[in-house]
């Protein structure tokens, strides 16, 4: 088959190679991709800023395909799957023809997605899924999400789904704008100090119960604009990893930091967050992905090397 794969920690050892295809184990399936996303974590993964991978190795999170091999339930079966523990790191990804994985570690794809669309749906809708259900939105919760990438729109639709009511924050006017026109509340954001009183405003004196910092450097500004007893969501943080949080108003408020991490979860507890999300597109609840770049695999090189120059994270790789 062939696959992308690195050797060494840097974007120019991605090659484009022949490989053997990869010979299923028991209770494991064979899935021939039709597509596999490009995550921003792939990208930091072939730069090295995961310690715990192994090389050489077939990088990718997630994939939508068709089942060769496997259980005779599941053989020629649309499925979906990937993004949690290992997927990329130390077992090899689906940036390839062919992917084996457990047989529990795929889901029905929605018959509403095409395969690019369910392989965008990966990591930005794992993650965000994720993050509500840890910081326990749901109908009248009043979120914050600061941010406005592609975890943050998957938890921008997820919220809206189960009648939260949402505001997201952005700092270009032009994102701002697109937001809006997509009918989605959104708010500048632009200075810390500024931001408790912007958030006051924008919530009719009443905080958010919870706070999703999607970008890694609003977490102080966050816990001055929360609602007792709140909840800050955090998926990133600065190279170095510090932010100085203002603790006294944390436990003051009685508020509470998560940390969210989409690799701490196996396959299989991934596949069954796959099928929450699924029917949630089947009822029609989230909107279908749209405006996504469809790429050939064999240019992943390149497409790996846009987004680490920032390009779009909306890239689909078809093998």
């Amino acid at each position: 088959m062939k696959a992308i794969q690195f050797s060494a920690t840097r974007l120019d050892s991605l090659q484009w190679l022949e490989l053997p295809t990869p010979t299923p184990a028991t209770g494991e399936v064979l899935v021939e991709v039709r597509a596999a996303g490009l995550n921003p974590s792939d990208v930091k993964n072939v730069l090295g800023r995961f310690s715990y991978t192994t090389l050489p190795r077939i990088p990718g999170r997630d994939f939508a395909g068709v089942v060769v091999e496997g259980p005779p339930e599941l053989m020629g079966k649309a499925v979906w799957g990937g993004t949690g523990k290992g997927f990329g790191f130390y077992r090899d990804g689906c940036h390839a023809q062919y992917v084996a994985v457990p047989a529990k570690a795929v889901a029905p794809k929605p018959e509403a997605l095409s395969f690019a669309q369910a392989a965008a749906c990966g990591v930005p809708y794992i993650t965000a899924w994720d993050a509500l259900e840890r910081g326990g939105v749901q109908d009248g919760t009043r979120l914050l999400i600061l941010g406005a990438g592609a975890v943050a729109r998957a938890a921008q639709a997820l919220a809206t789904a189960r009648g939260a009511r949402v505001v997201v924050a952005a700092r270009r006017a032009e994102v701002i704008q697109e937001l809006e026109a997509d009918g989605i509340e959104a708010m500048p954001l632009s200075d810390a100090a500024q931001l408790p009183e912007q958030v006051k405003q924008r919530f009719a004196s009443s905080p958010p119960d919870v706070i999703f910092d999607t970008t890694g450097f609003w977490l102080p500004a966050a816990v001055n604009s929360l609602a007792p007893f709140g909840r800050i969501l955090v998926i990133a943080a600065p190279v170095d990893g510090k932010v100085d949080t203002p603790v006294l108003d944390l436990y003051r408020r009685g508020g509470s930091i998560i940390g969210i991490n989409s690799l701490l979860y196996s396959l299989e507890a991934c596949a069954r967050m796959r099928e929450h999300i699924g029917t949630a597109f089947e009822e029609g609840t989230l909107p279908i992905p749209g405006d996504l770049t469809e790429l050939p695999l064999a240019d992943a090189a390149a497409a790996y090397r846009d987004i680490d120059s920032g390009g779009s994270d909306k890239v689909i790789l078809i093998p």
